[in-house]
């Protein structure tokens, strides 16, 4: 689950309540999908849906993600004793410090891996930390709830570019996958999601949240490197040697260029037939 996690392009959210599109959102192709229990699921379908989320959980052969109701709610301590029976990663809503996710960690399996959703101001401001804890394996950023918060259109770009970039940065701090942006509510408007995934992985994401099955396949192809960029980092890997710096197309290329290369190739599933030279 950790590796798929960590490699997800799309991962597309899934109400709680409605069991009956459970296995669809598994076979939607998306890379990874979250059972949620928070915004999705009025109030009072709450307890339903934490017992159709413990049903298909305990009969399921696929990894997923639960994302549980926060920690101020009064179903945030039955969403943890249901998950403590099974083996999934849970999405912690409103992340926003190292003594919150060991207060949700406590209560959880041992090997249970975290996805923090900074979507607060002070999840913001404690990206850092919050990213490298220990049992964290993702971030995601919470376009929606932060735009709430500070009285801000979610879908300002510019307005919310630092809270992105802090998201970004932390994650590479830490030494995590390239986090996931938020969603894009226009669950219709495909040229809108195509255009919010190429400024997020201009920003430094490596996937994005979806909240319908029709948003995943543009999702994917938009975080998947283009033939353009993988000619490019073959190119930059095979002409690459422990030397030092040297030319690929009238450009510069040293470790830095060919660890990018290598990071394209990863992403791209290929293969390349060369080790990154030494430092």
């Amino acid at each position: 689950m950790q590796d798929t996690l960590a490699a997800a392009r799309s991962v597309l959210f899934v109400p709680g309540d409605r069991p009956d599109r459970f296995d669809k959102a598994a076979a939607s192709g998306a890379d990874a999908i979250i059972l949620d229990l928070e915004d999705a699921v009025a109030a009072d379908a709450k307890t339903a849906a934490r017992d159709a989320v413990d049903r298909w959980l305990g009969s399921c052969r696929t990894d997923v993600v639960v994302r549980i109701n926060g920690t101020e709610t009064g179903w945030h301590s039955d969403d943890l004793a249901m998950l403590a029976e099974h083996r999934c990663a849970v999405m912690v809503p409103k992340a926003h410090s190292v003594d919150h996710l060991a207060h949700i960690s406590e209560q959880l399996r041992a090997e249970t891996r975290l996805v923090v959703l900074l979507e607060t101001a002070a999840g913001i401001m404690a990206a850092h930390p919050v990213c490298a804890f220990r049992r964290v394996v993702r971030a995601a950023f919470g376009s929606v709830d932060l735009g709430a918060e500070l009285g801000i259109d979610p879908d300002d770009h510019g307005a919310l570019q630092y809270a992105r970039s802090a998201v970004v940065m932390a994650s590479a701090a830490a030494d995590l996958s390239a986090p996931l942006d938020g969603v894009t509510t226009a669950v219709e408007d495909e040229q809108r999601v195509a255009a919010d995934s190429d400024r997020a992985a201009r920003s430094g994401f490596g996937g994005k949240l979806c909240i319908h099955p029709r948003q995943v396949a543009v999702v994917n192809s938009r975080f998947t490197p283009s033939e353009l960029e993988i000619a490019w980092a073959h190119r930059v890997l095979h002409a690459a040697s422990d030397h030092g710096a040297h030319v690929v197309d009238g450009r510069m290329v040293d470790k830095p260029v060919v660890d990018r290369a290598m990071r394209i190739m990863t992403r791209s599933g290929r293969n390349v037939d060369r080790e990154t030279p030494n430092e």
